[in-house]
């Protein structure tokens, strides 16, 4: 009776400190690229041509256009995420908490990163934009957002049980609008603001901006009509 032989599966190898750093500078280049021209205005030749690679490298690490494109958004999101988490639990554990305190865990951790981990994060920040713009990446949203921003809608619901969760969500949505817009778009504040030296776009004033807006939308006020009454 013959014995099968079975050859041990050959292990295989860890990527090389040069094959990471060339995933790395690929990465580096897809995140600015695709956050300036958006999935569509990019070309695998243009990023290849910002990372000083070939084309068929930024294949071999990214794969396709869209694989690429899934792989630069997803490669922060779980640092973002952990900042967040940690920043809000810390935050519980110091005493009970308002909704101010929950839109400053999850809006602050972001504004910091910005101001103080590099010009990467600014990119990201438009690159984010894109995604939350299009349906199309809907997927990649729920993979790498929506479970940290329902743990922060869940405590949101549970200071107000009574609120319609539709009504939590979209404030919630329109609160991430307003700190992309904080993170992207101050040239249009320094633009349209008369006096310059005055520019409260500082994290205080977004949180307040954020919290504020999700109040309202949660629990909207009766709408008064304050026209003068035309003669009968």
């Amino acid at each position: 009776m013959n014995s099968q032989i079975t050859q041990p599966k050959q292990r295989q190898r860890a990527p090389s400190k040069r094959s990471l750093a060339t995933r790395s500078r690929i990465l580096d280049a897809a995140e600015q690229v695709f956050a300036d021209r958006g999935f569509d205005g990019a070309s695998i030749r243009d990023i290849a041509g910002l990372a000083g690679v070939q084309v068929g490298l930024v294949h071999h690490h990214g794969g396709g256009k869209e694989e690429l494109f899934h792989q630069t958004v997803a490669r922060r999101a779980d640092e973002l995420s952990a900042l967040r988490l940690q920043d809000l639990e810390k935050r519980k554990s110091a005493g009970p908490m308002s909704l101010h305190d929950v839109v400053e865990c999850f809006v602050g951790a972001y504004v910091r990163l910005a101001r103080d981990g590099g010009p990467h994060w600014l990119a990201y920040a438009r690159l984010v934009a894109h995604v939350s713009a299009d349906p199309r990446w809907r997927k990649i949203a729920a993979e790498c957002f929506d479970p940290t921003a329902s743990r922060f809608i869940g405590e949101i619901a549970v200071m107000y049980p009574a609120a319609d969760p539709a009504r939590i969500a979209t404030g919630f949505v329109y609160s991430v609008a307003a700190m992309l817009a904080n993170l992207t778009s101050a040239w249009r504040i320094n633009a349209l603001n008369p006096d310059p030296d005055n520019a409260p776009g500082d994290l205080d004033t977004l949180v307040a901006f954020c919290a504020a807006g999700i109040a309202a939308v949660i629990d909207p006020a009766p709408v008064i009509d304050t026209a003068a009454p035309r003669d009968a």
